[in-house]
């Protein structure tokens, strides 16, 4: 990343902040603070912070279909699900905001104000700048936290990709393509058109 992506401007006053100099250095309450008060995804692990890429329409209208699709599926059955920006506490000090992430019983004590203690499936649209974050260093990350599902949807291949928790890490459930339904390991009946999900862009 540039210099210029750690520069932050909190809309309400103009203040801007330099996230750079101390990189490494950020403590998680400042962390917390920051993001409540600015309207940049940033995500946050041991001191340092992560700049996400503002979404663009094509993601966003994947992930509103993708989202629709789950609301209707889970929170019929008293689930919840919710979208970005909402942060997810992987382990003290480190914080992720996944596109979509939902938890089967809205009662669940994980889902807290301020952030989520963890979820029981999230998922990423893949961000073309750095593909490698979504496809390899989250599934890390959301296996840390000990999510048991992983959805991984890419437009670059136009493939959704279901990962379930198997111990400590993930083993594939499913690489879904067009002309498919992806399916859930975790939401037994639930399915969404591949075709649906990219053609939503």
């Amino acid at each position: 990343m540039t210099s210029e992506t750690f520069k932050i401007t909190r809309q309400a006053d103009g203040l801007e902040v330099d996230l750079l100099p101390l990189q490494g250095l950020w403590t998680e309450a400042q962390y917390l603070k920051l993001t409540d008060q600015t309207n940049h995804l940033i995500e946050f692990t041991d001191g340092v912070f992560e700049v996400m890429p503002m979404p663009t329409d094509k993601h966003q209208m994947i992930l509103r279909a993708l989202f629709l699709a789950l609301m209707a599926f889970v929170e019929s059955r008293g689930g919840r699900v919710l979208f970005a920006p909402l942060r997810v506490q992987v382990r003290p000090g480190k914080y992720r905001e996944p596109d979509i992430l939902l938890v089967r019983d809205a009662l669940d004590p994980r889902r807290q104000n301020a952030f989520w203690l963890g979820a029981d499936l999230v998922v990423e649209v893949v961000s073309p700048d750095a593909p490698e974050r979504d496809i390899e260093e989250k599934p890390l990350d959301y296996a840390e936290a000990g999510i048991p599902e992983y959805w991984i949807v890419n437009p670059l291949d136009a493939t959704i990709t279901v990962l379930t928790l198997d111990g400590d890490h993930y083993a594939p459930s499913g690489v879904f393509r067009r002309g498919e339904p992806a399916t859930s390991a975790l939401l037994v009946g639930f399915a969404v058109s591949v075709d649906e999900v990219f053609d939503a862009a």
